[in-house]
């Protein structure tokens, strides 16, 4: 292990480290980059640094674009998996629904009703959503009449006091 210039050897777990008592350095050993993979459990405390202190590193925040990235590696994977779901499931099956007869892969009449089935509830989420951004809409109108009234009935003489 190379240790850095002008640093003597680490103090082993059994001899306290310079200004430390005794117990303190048992309760805390030093563990080293070979002892923590011989440790699986045990806790790894960084070395400390000889040098001046590194200057603080610019944090790159996550944007918008980059969520977006994100969502569309996990779009493909689903869409890989759905097509490894339809490929291994390519059984004809009958297909009968209100009289109509048909034969369709499996794999094909799951996802066609796994669709169906998100179709039934993001249509009425949909309209909800709509619903309830028509009236916060209405509600902003009537808030913002309300304070332009407001403003107009105070005094005008009390706006130029300061």
């Amino acid at each position: 292990m190379t240790l850095p210039h002008g640093s003597e050897s680490p103090p082993t777990p059994d001899q306290p480290g310079p200004g430390l008592p005794q117990e303190q350095s048992l309760a805390q050993p030093e563990v080293r980059p070979e002892q923590a993979a011989a440790e699986p459990g045990a806790p790894v405390q960084p070395a400390p640094s000889a040098g001046p202190a590194a200057p603080a590193q610019h944090v790159v925040r996550r944007t918008r674009l980059g969520g977006v990235w994100v969502a569309s590696v996990l779009f493909a994977l689903v869409l890989l998996l759905l097509l490894i779901f339809i490929l291994q499931n390519g059984a004809k099956v009958d297909i009968k629904f209100f009289g109509a007869n048909g034969h369709l892969p499996l794999g094909v009449a799951l996802l066609l009703a796994a669709v169906l089935g998100v179709l039934l509830v993001v249509l009425p989420g949909s309209a909800r959503i709509i619903q309830l951004r028509r009236t916060a809409r209405r509600h902003r109108k009537v808030d913002a009449k309300a304070g332009a009234a407001q403003a107009a009935a105070s005094p005008a003489g009390t706006s130029g006091q300061g």
